[in-house]
């Protein structure tokens, strides 16, 4: 989302971590169990982030009072949208087309950026940016996946699980923006929705054993992250958060989301004296501990390179493109 507010400057340029909600939507039920008898959890932990993220919105939203500044800027001619809101309303849409506050006060109120968690010792800011969103579109759109996405996982693995790949990813999604993106501000729960995504393929992978359907839940699972990482090669979209929170999350999806093989759920129907030994499987172990190694290892590495003021473009030339390809309809700022 380009922006033009004359506070920023050459920073005026926020990053949206966009998605889409139909394709999240189409990856919450693709395959049924062959075990029916797992308990299943009530969800009140993603209904709770929804409301905190349409809460978090309201206050930035309050405390840019456009009607105040556009006054102070002397700019005459931008006026607020949906003025009726008084406080409340919207940047023109010059300077916000998807309905939301100033760049300016996205900065202020902890945003993703580079120079201020590096120089500043801001590193709040690689969570605070995950609970912000550039406009009210914005919110929709990422609050509706959410639901459709996080809701039957919460029913499946339960709030602590889910809670912790969802902050994780987000986490793990605003470490990569920040060694990539450097000149612009990031914000948006995109990088956590991706994570969700990522832990649906690798809990699909390891525990591959109980389910059918499992070709096109995997055709299906992976065709949705493809579409969805194409959209973020647009300009003004943070895909680097996208990666960062999809590569996180299908590591938590290894070490948070296995289910006990078909033989230790079934094993009370076992003759007398034919016990099963191990509740996972050999392959489950192995990628249990190979994924929290390299959990580890990349958040221990991306935050050492973060603070010590790495720019990643410079270990990898050809990776800004993965977040923005310039053809002759746009232009990349990066």
């Amino acid at each position: 989302m380009a922006s033009e507010d004359p506070e920023r400057g050459r920073r005026g340029f926020v990053k949206n971590r966009g998605n889409n909600t139909n394709d999240y939507a189409s990856t919450t039920t693709p395959y049924l169990m062959q075990e029916e008898a797992d308990e299943y959890w009530t969800s009140w932990l993603i209904p709770v982030v929804v409301v905190a993220n349409i809460a978090v919105f309201i206050v930035v939203m309050y405390i840019n009072n456009c009607p105040k500044h556009i006054r102070q800027s002397g700019y005459d001619n931008h006026k607020c949208v949906a003025r009726f809101l008084g406080r409340l309303s919207f940047e023109p849409l010059s300077e916000n087309p998807l309905f939301g506050p100033s760049s300016a006060t996205l900065e202020k109120m902890g945003a993703l950026e580079w120079s201020k968690i590096v120089h500043k010792h801001q590193g709040w800011r690689l969570i605070t940016c995950i609970w912000i969103h550039a406009g009210l579109i914005h919110l929709l759109v990422n609050m509706l996946s959410l639901v459709f996405i996080g809701i039957r996982l919460e029913q499946q693995f339960g709030f602590a699980r889910i809670g912790i790949i969802y902050l994780l990813a987000g986490f793990g999604g605003s470490i990569l923006s920040s060694l990539f993106i450097q000149n612009s501000i990031s914000v948006g729960a995109s990088g956590a929705l991706f994570g969700l995504l990522g832990a649906m393929l690798s809990e699909l992978i390891t525990n591959w054993t109980i389910y059918t359907n499992k070709a096109a839940a995997l055709l299906t699972l992976l065709l949705v992250v493809l579409i969805n990482l194409a959209v973020g090669i647009l300009p003004h979209v943070d895909n680097f958060a996208h990666i960062g929170g999809f590569l996180s999350g299908f590591l938590l999806g290894f070490v948070l989301l296995p289910r006990p093989h078909i033989g230790w759920l079934t094993r009370q129907n076992l003759p007398t004296g034919v016990g099963i030994k191990s509740k996972y499987k050999a392959y489950q172990i192995v990628l249990w501990l190979v994924s929290l190694i390299l959990l580890i290892a990349g958040f221990t590495v991306g935050l050492v390179m973060l603070f010590r003021g790495d720019n990643g473009n410079k270990h990898c030339h050809w990776c800004h493109y993965l977040s923005c390809v310039p053809t002759s309809k746009w232009k990349c700022n990066e």
